[in-house]
């Protein structure tokens, strides 16, 4: 596998950020979409990340599987699953048309920027329960944006912040969200490679990538879940919702 050593490094800083993200600062992780499409491109970032994504996923799940909330995934589910059916679809159909991934990147950026906005809105007028409308706009654009882009970090970030949870719900209802959507994300991408041969999402290259990648993810998740006990509530929620706010504009930008 012949990489430049630029594209080492910005893949070695993607897989740190991804583990560290996954267990101390949700919505960090994101930050990871521009440096592997700046090593690889945007279609086959798509693919070389979701298999790191998973591996993280696993440490974020196990040591906050305590602290899941299970009502709020099953009440966000059903919108997720109908974003995972739209962005499946639309990643298909657009398999060799790159492009259009970037313009669809762009609206999941306004839309993640826009609920960033109405969120820190509500929370000072009308705190409380999110509407079931509410609801299931976030989960079908996270389940849209998780994906066409491996981007829904905004959009959960928003969902989980305004229920108002402790951080340790908050990171296990997080960690296990991302597990269980992108294990189902594996065999949809696997059938769009299949579909889409010329432009292909998986490739003997990203699993050897992520062969390389293991230990650079599981340094960043052991120094994550060092430094979250002593991350404050308040500046745990402010973090997130500000790399959320970051992201969105990266996602207009690029």
């Amino acid at each position: 596998m012949e990489l430049t050593p630029l594209q080492w490094g910005l893949g070695a800083g993607a897989a740190f950020l991804i583990g560290f993200s996954k267990t101390a600062v949700p919505g960090l992780g994101i930050m990871t979409v521009p440096l592997l499409a700046a090593a690889f491109g945007g279609r086959t970032s798509v693919g070389v990340m979701l298999p790191m994504l998973v591996f993280a996923d696993l440490f974020a799940a196990g040591w906050y599987r305590r602290h899941a909330r299970w009502d709020e995934l099953r009440r966000i589910s059903p919108g997720v699953v109908l974003g995972l059916g739209l962005g499946a679809a639309a990643l298909w159909a657009f398999g060799a048309m790159p492009g259009e991934v970037d313009i669809m990147a762009k609206a999941i950026g306004w839309l993640a920027l826009l609920m960033v906005a109405a969120h820190l809105v509500r929370s000072r007028i009308s705190p409380g329960q999110l509407s079931k409308l509410s609801v299931a706009i976030l989960g079908a654009t996270a389940g849209f944006a998780t994906t066409v882009a491996n981007a829904a970090g905004p959009v959960m970030t928003i969902y989980l912040t305004a229920q108002r949870l402790p951080k340790e719900q908050f990171m296990g209802t997080h960690a296990w969200y991302f597990l269980i959507f992108n294990l189902v994300k594996l065999p949809i991408y696997g059938a769009i490679t299949l579909l889409t041969p010329n432009q292909p999402l998986f490739s003997s290259f990203s699993i050897l990538f992520n062969l390389y990648m293991a230990p650079v993810i599981v340094v960043g998740a052991l120094l994550g879940r060092q430094l979250f006990p002593r991350i404050p509530k308040k500046m745990f929620e402010n973090l997130a919702l500000g790399f959320a706010a970051i992201a969105s504009v990266y996602l207009i930008a690029k």
